[in-house]
């Protein structure tokens, strides 16, 4: 569908600290920027309780958002110059799919919710599904300024979210293992954290990727720009995403949620220490516009309340969360796993409740993965562009990216109180069972 938008009359640029300028030149991202929903992002953090391991992490989904908005325009910019279509099916870049690609792209996270990966772990929301949602709701602002382009733009730009769109060149751009996304929050997260490993070439990516009838693809004398980016993904989950004290942070954040959701029944009393922005949560009744009203500020707020809860895990929980006071973790594996029940039971002996002060957390990702045509989903792979038109895989030509593939890579880790760890001579009786549980702990690992 061929979508015409009128354009500003000068184009509007915000600064960024990642991406230099991020210009705006149609009325509708800017009208989409200013919707109610939209300003919501700047109240999430990107990285959610990171922050409390790096704390230049304070970055938001707003920025992210932008960031991905502006690697977009710059695809399209790209096509446009270099691939133009000169004929239908062929292959090429057709610019009218612009439109539909930017306001994808800049509304494609806008369904996330407060502390949003923990958030829909507890309550079973879907940010892809509200973001749906939000975009085909008549009741949002997003929604209302999508329509004046027309009636059917709002779906137009949510079947890009659910990868159901038609021009895959557009979905690619916003969703596959080299898409503006990822390589936003890449950049961002890198430069917020002071990770200088999640840094890649994105000029170079960006100059080396081209449209193709199947999507998206890149010439193959970019292959090491994409390499670097594959890595760069790599070390970022490792060092960052994966990082432990963040692990532990959501640990006591999930707790923390899941202890006020079994206590709903007697935080609804209309007090203080009431969350009423909750509440619906907790019964799980809610709106749109109830989850809309959430945000990490809101969730804070209850939080510092519940530390004057009579309920002593909720209190505690919620010191811990907002005083930064994280579990400790020790790596286990195979053959240390069935130790586990054991060192509950001392946790348990020392007076902690291991349903909220313990867990096992397991973080694995996929630096790339390729095509396995006895897998029932896998990922967009990287498709290389040879000399002679013809396509080869990136890990069929590429021995590093070769090595990476389909390893899961990361750590399973079981988290504790710190007190565990206690070597105070002085403690009262609890001392034989710190002894006892210490005795299973040597170099960050569960041992024998």
């Amino acid at each position: 569908m061929e979508y015409q938008e009128k354009l500003l009359p000068r184009e509007k640029v915000f600064r960024d600290p990642v991406l230099n300028y991020i210009y705006v030149q149609h009325q509708v991202i800017l009208d989409l920027i200013n919707t109610k929903e939209f300003q919501r992002l700047r109240r999430i953090k990107q990285l959610g309780p990171a922050s409390y391991t790096f704390h230049g992490a304070e970055h938001s989904r707003f920025t992210h958002s932008l960031g991905v908005y502006e690697i977009t325009r710059r695809i399209c910019d790209g096509f446009l110059r270099n691939y133009p279509s000169k004929v239908a099916g062929d292959g090429l870049w057709d610019d009218s799919q612009r439109l539909v690609a930017l306001c994808a792209a800049l509304l494609h996270d806008i369904g996330h919710g407060a502390y949003s990966h923990t958030f829909e772990h507890i309550f079973g929301t879907n940010h892809e599904a509200i973001t749906q949602e939000i975009i085909t709701s008549e009741k949002t602002e997003v929604n209302q300024v999508l329509s004046k382009i027309s009636p059917s733009f709002p779906k137009e730009v949510a079947s890009v979210i659910d990868h159901t769109y038609p021009n895959q060149q557009v979905v690619q751009m916003i969703s596959s293992q080299c898409d503006a996304d990822r390589m936003d929050y890449l950049l961002r997260d890198a430069y917020n954290t002071g990770a200088n490993y999640g840094n890649f070439d994105l000029t170079r990516i960006l100059r080396v990727m081209r449209p193709y009838e199947g999507g998206i693809c890149f010439e193959i004398n970019g292959m090491h720009a994409v390499e670097d980016y594959i890595i760069s993904r790599l070390q970022m989950y490792m060092q960052v995403y994966f990082h432990p004290v963040s692990r532990s942070m959501e640990v006591i954040l999930s707790h923390l949620l899941q202890r006020a959701k079994e206590l709903a029944g007697q935080l609804d009393k209309n007090d203080s220490l009431t969350p009423h922005l909750l509440m619906p949560f907790f019964k799980n009744d809610f709106t749109i516009d109830d989850y809309l009203k959430l945000d990490d500020g809101v969730l804070n707020t209850y939080f510092i309340n519940w530390i004057d809860s009579d309920d002593k895990i909720l209190s505690d929980l919620a010191d811990r969360f907002i005083n930064r006071k994280p579990l400790k973790s020790v790596e286990y594996n195979n053959e240390t796993e069935s130790l586990i029940p054991t060192m509950q039971k001392w946790i348990q002996e020392a007076g902690f409740e291991t349903t909220y002060y313990t867990a096992v957390n397991n973080s694995f990702d996929l630096p790339y993965d390729a095509y396995d045509p006895n897998k029932k989903h896998h990922a967009t792979q990287i498709e290389l562009r040879r000399n002679d038109g013809t396509m080869i895989e990136l890990s069929k030509i590429s021995q590093l990216v070769s090595a990476v593939t389909g390893k899961h890579l990361g750590d399973e880790r079981f988290f504790f109180p710190k007190e565990m760890l206690s070597q105070d001579s002085d403690i009262d009786l609890f001392e034989p069972v710190y002894q006892e549980f210490q005795k299973h702990i040597k170099n960050d690992e569960l041992i024998k």
